[in-house]
């Protein structure tokens, strides 16, 4: 049993499940701010019918309704936030429009708390759900394979040990009968009968065992019976997992140097999330946060309350980097790295740095667009200059922002590399996250980050 004629209620469910989880939402807002659960103010009704009339363009818009059995939990947790961040942007920007109605913003905050809250929470146990049914032998997709050989046999391993994705291999089909070790379903010529004789959904080709002739006759063949027909190349072996086909006129070229914040549309993503982090920052931190420290710094020594210093940004380039000032003033401060039990560092600088607090300013810089809430954090120029001879693809960190926090420091590479070690495995996980970002990677770093606060690190100094 396949199960395809239930996968056409999909959208509507996913659809009414995401709007109950939104109305919830608000419902929550509503208790916490007014002490009911439907506030029947007609400003407020108003507000949730927007809301939700937002979220359905958002939802078709994004395609949230899609959800390929290939993905992965955060692949699917990222398209979602991804919808998300575009909805807060528009209702943020309607919400700035409609001044004359006024609206609580403890309202606003905790709809989109608690939508986002349950949302993922739904989703998640949703993503769980479909795949064990289709452990079961459910909602499935009878697969074979065009050429037998090394591709094909791991292609085959995969299906095996991910049952959840719904793929029921059948076998293989090769004009060298006497190569292939086990389900032998016959000749390259012998798929259409048998597909028209048999259920099949997909069929994957091995181009090293095909010829260009035989593919473009196979595509013809399932395009006219609705079969989706997939290649798998050497190419698939570079271990690049944001390989992407750019066309030259009509001639596909393969990009493996590809990386996800590419992509205009991801770059748009990851803009409108850090204004609006970085504006709740400005509205409940900031604001009360920097006469106070202000005052503390003054009072302990002469100078700046702000530390500013070049750093490199993206694509290498220079920028004014924004920090609270954590030391008396001196000359060494552009050469010399901060050391444990350092002189120059203040008793307020200690505890600034102990707590990060010191590097709050940096959201003028988020708000300037030279960095970003998360990424590779930026290094003074001395220090890059020193180690980029040293570490392979060192500059690859630089292929995008840089970040107030960033993987690396999630992960405890905090403070001072005072040995090569350190500013490797630095490296290491920055070039991880240029590979691999996902808004829902993001979040998990902003996450790691607070834990890694709380509890303190040994190198936070």
């Amino acid at each position: 049993m396949t199960g395809h004629r239930f996968s056409k209620y999909f959208p509507v469910l996913f659809f009414l499940a995401d709007l109950l989880c939104l109305n919830f939402g608000v419902f929550i807002a509503n208790y916490d701010r007014f002490g009911q659960f439907i506030y029947t103010n007609e400003s407020y009704l108003t507000l949730q019918f927007a809301i939700n009339l937002i979220w359905l363009v958002i939802f078709f818009t994004t395609k949230l309704h899609e959800i390929s059995r290939e993905d992965r939990l955060i692949d699917h947790l990222n398209k979602v936030l991804t919808a998300l961040v575009i909805n807060l942007s528009v209702v943020f920007a309607l919400w700035f429009i409609a001044k004359p109605f006024y609206y609580s913003r403890q309202h606003l905050f905790v709809t989109y708390l608690g939508f986002t809250f349950l949302l993922i929470i739904w989703r998640t146990i949703w993503h769980y759900f479909i795949r064990y049914y289709r452990t079961k032998g459910f909602n499935i997709r009878n697969v074979v394979i065009v050429g037998y050989g090394e591709l094909g046999v791991e292609l085959e391993k995969y299906f095996k040990i991910n049952p959840g994705i719904g793929y029921k291999f059948l076998g293989y089909f090769d004009n060298k009968k006497e190569d292939v070790e086990r389900k032998y379903l016959g000749g390259v010529n012998d798929l259409k009968e048998y597909s028209i004789s048999n259920p099949v959904d997909i069929i994957f080709c091995c181009l090293p065992r095909m010829f260009e002739n035989d593919i473009k006759e196979l595509i013809d063949f399932a395009e006219n019976n609705l079969i989706k027909i997939k290649i798998i190349s050497q190419f698939s072996r570079l271990g690049n997992r944001n390989l992407t086909i750019q066309r030259y006129g009509g001639l596909p070229v393969i990009n493996v140097s590809a990386i996800p914040l590419d992509s205009q549309a991801n770059q748009f993503i990851k803009r409108v999330f850090d204004v609006i982090f970085a504006s709740l920052v400005f509205i409940f931190i900031f604001s009360w946060l920097i006469p106070i420290v202000g005052l503390l710094i003054k009072l302990e020594s002469p100078g700046p309350i702000f530390f500013k210093q070049y750093r490199n940004g993206r694509d290498n380039h220079p920028f004014l980097c924004w920090k609270f000032r954590t030391m008396v003033v001196n000359k060494e401060s552009d050469s010399r790295q901060a050391t444990k039990n350092d002189p120059r560092i203040t008793k307020i600088g200690a505890i600034l740095r102990k707590t990060s607090i010191d590097e709050i300013p940096q959201f003028v810089n988020v708000f300037l667009g030279d960095m970003s809430v998360v990424g590779p954090r930026p290094h003074p120029i001395k220090l890059n200059e020193k180690f980029q001879p040293q570490i392979d693809r060192f500059i690859q960190r630089h292929a995008v922002k840089p970040g107030i926090t960033g993987l690396a420091q999630a992960k405890g590479f905090r403070g001072e590399t005072a040995v090569f070690s350190d500013m490797s495995g630095r490296v290491r996980l920055d070039r991880f996250y240029v590979k691999n970002w996902s808004l829902i990677l993001d979040f998990k770093i902003i996450v790691l980050t607070v834990i890694s606060i709380i509890k303190g690190s040994e190198n936070a100094y």
